[in-house]
Parts: C-alpha cells; structure tokens; sequence
C-alpha cells in the first residue's frame, strides 16, 4: 500500500440537462477523521450518505468539504389542478340553483378562477437521479483528492527514509566511538596515577575496576541497539505503507526515549554531539509524521 499525507485537495462537477454540482474538499492533519460539509439545505438529507462515501476514501485528517449547486431550469412550476374541491363548487352552484331558481351559468374558465381550483406549485425533482449526481461528484472529488496525499505522501517518505538513513550513520558512529572512549578513559587514569604517584607502582586490577565502573556508567550498548531496531522498524513501515500515521508516532517517541538516554550517559563530547543531532532529526521526523495518515 501506498503511503498518503493527511494534506490534500480534490474537486469534481457533476452535470446533467437540468442542474450543475460541484464538490470541493481540502484537509490538514488532525487526530482522527473530522468532517466538515457545507452545502445547500435541500441536500441535507443526504449528509449521512456522502460522509458514509468519504469514509471509503479517508481515514484521517480535518477535512473540509463544499458543495454547491446550480439548477439550469430557472423556476420549476407545475398547474395542480383540485379535482375534489371543484366538484365541491359545482355541486353548491347546483344547490344554489335548485334552491333560488337562478340560471347555473358557471364556465370552466369562471370555475379555474375560484381559490385553489388550479394552483401553481414547484416541481418536485427525481431525488433518485439527483442523489445519483451529488454521488458521482463526490466520489470524483475524493478520488482526485487521494490523489493528491498519495503524491504528497510519497514525497514526505522519500524525505523520512533520508533523515532515518542519516540516523542509522550517526548510530553507527556512536558504537564504534564508545570503545575508543574507554581506551582513552584508561590512557588519562594510568597518566593520572603516574603523575600523582611518580615511580610507586598501582595494581592493574585497582586499574581496571575503575575503567570497568566508568565503563557501566556510559555504556549505551542497549540504547544503540534499540534505536537501531526503531530506525528500522519506521522504515519498514513507511515501505508498507497504509494508514500507519499513529504508528509511526509511538516509533518516533521511542527513538526520542532512546536518544536522550544516550544523551545522559554520553561523557564525550563527540557522541553528545551526535546525540543532540539525532534528537533533533528525530524531532522533525516526529512533525513530519503527523501529517501523514
């Protein structure tokens, strides 16, 4: 699978004789799966349909969706006409007949001029074929949209890979500097003893339990070794790709985790130096990471 961005943008028209709709969605990075639709009221009893359609797109990010639409009809009217209640003014003009004698000259022009008799009212559209629409531009519009974050994505794992590639160097430098800090430690301690003792010998076991005791103090064997593991492991899943935005997170405050103990115990000022570098690569990994999702 393929890795995607939580950034992005997609838009799609949807158009048919009698109207035009247009889709627009855009996202930032966020937690979870936020959305927010804005479109005409007469579409509102189709949100729970077009968030169920995204939800087959996106997995996370704050996405913002707009919908407009045109109706190319202008005004859609249609005549009712009341059949029951003309019959009900025909049969009071027969009544009034029959009972006043007077001559039944009503027309059916003079009857459609009565209140309600006919009626204009506006057309009802096929909701069948607009939902059909409004689908059609929607899932154009979040196609071209994932689109968009798998390209951004792809860049954004070519740039991680580099910054862990790097850090995988500077891993390696710190285990096969720390070594050479314990030769260096037991050179200084022997000039020490010399230097303060003069001709008077010291026993080589008082020497080397100190280098031992130095040596538990700054060994990050364990540290290396483990940082070495998450390094890898973030990088086998960038190459996985998917939906692995949090897991990349908890990788990412694990290698921190490892790094500022190496920090800690570092008594050399080139490994501080590669510590620091690390904890400050790691951290814009970490930024990174969360855009994607």
């Amino acid at each position: 699978m393929l890795l995607k961005s939580m950034t992005g943008f997609g838009r799609c028209e949807a158009v048919n004789e009698e109207c035009k709709i247009t889709v627009e969605m855009k996202s930032v990075n966020h937690r979870y799966l936020d959305l927010s639709i804005k479109m005409p009221k007469k579409f509102n009893v189709y949100e729970a349909g077009i968030r169920m359609i995204l939800k087959e797109y996106i997995q996370r990010g704050k996405v913002d969706i707009f919908i407009s639409y045109e109706d190319y009809t202008q005004e859609r009217v249609c005549l009712k006409y009341n059949e029951a209640l003309a019959k009900e003014y025909m049969d009071i003009f027969a009544r009034m007949h029959n009972q006043f004698g007077i001559a039944n000259d009503i027309s059916v022009s003079g009857l459609s001029r009565f209140p309600e008799v006919i009626t204009m009212e506006q057309a009802e559209e096929d909701q069948e074929s607009l939902y059909k629409l409004l689908e059609e531009a929607v899932r154009g519009a979040a196609a071209n949209f994932v689109e968009t974050r798998l390209k951004e994505g792809e860049q954004l794992k070519a740039d991680l890979c580099a910054k862990l590639d790097a850090m995988l160097e500077w891993v390696n430098y710190i285990e096969e500097r720390s070594p050479r800090i314990l030769s260096e430690y037991r050179m200084r301690l022997e000039d020490k003893v010399k230097e303060l003792l003069g001709d008077s010998s010291i026993e080589e076991s008082r020497i080397a339990s100190e280098v031992i005791l130095y040596a538990d103090k700054i060994c990050v064997d364990e540290e290396t070794v483990r940082l070495r593991s998450h390094i890898v492991s973030m990088k086998d899943a960038l190459t996985a790709g998917g939906g692995i935005g949090r897991k990349l997170d908890f990788i990412a405050q694990e290698m921190n985790r490892e790094a500022n103990t190496i920090l800690s115990k570092a008594n050399d000022l080139e490994i501080s130096s590669k510590a620091i570098e690390l904890k400050t690569e790691i951290e814009k990994v970490r930024e990174q990471i969360q855009n994607i999702e």
